[in-house]
C-alpha cells in the first residue's frame, strides 16, 4: 500500500488547488471531450484537414485518407455528436467544418503537428 510520506501538508495550498479545479470543471470537461475525440489518429487527421481546407465532404475525406466513405462517416458522426464539427448541406452533399469555439485549442495541436513534421523532415 502506498502512503504519503510528506512531513507537512499545506492546507491553504490544498484548499486553493481544490477551488481551482472546482471552478474550472466545465472547461476541463469540454477540453477533455475534444481531446478524447482528437486522440484517434484518423479523427485528428480529419480535424487537421478541416482546419486547413475550412470544409470538406465525406467523399473528399475518403479520397484524401484512402478510406471508405462509411468509415469516414462513422468518424464524422462521432465528432458531430461530440460537438466538434458542424454540417452544412448543399444539395445532396454535406460539408463538414470545425466548430469555431474549438479552433483555438485545436490550432495549438495543429501547430505542434506542423512543428513535429518540420523536425522529422530535418532528420
Amino acid at each position: 500500500m502506498n502512503t504519503c510520506i510528506r512531513l507537512y501538508a499545506d492546507p491553504v495550498q490544498i484548499k486553493v488547488c481544490k477551488e481551482k479545479i472546482e471552478n474550472t470543471a466545465n472547461a476541463f470537461s469540454a477540453m477533455s471531450a475534444v481531446l478524447s475525440l482528437a486522440g484517434n489518429e484518423v479523427r485528428l487527421k480529419i480535424m487537421y484537414l478541416l482546419e486547413e481546407e475550412k470544409e470538406l465532404c465525406p467523399c473528399d475525406l475518403s479520397d484524401i485518407l484512402g478510406m471508405s466513405i462509411p468509415a469516414i462517416s462513422q468518424h464524422l458522426r462521432k465528432m458531430k455528436d461530440g460537438g466538434i464539427i458542424q454540417a452544412r448541406k448543399d444539395g445532396q452533399t454535406i460539408f463538414y467544418s470545425l466548430q469555431p469555439e474549438h479552433l483555438k485549442m485545436l490550432r495549438s495541436l495543429f501547430k505542434y503537428i506542423n512543428e513535429l513534421n518540420r523536425k522529422f523532415e530535418l532528420v
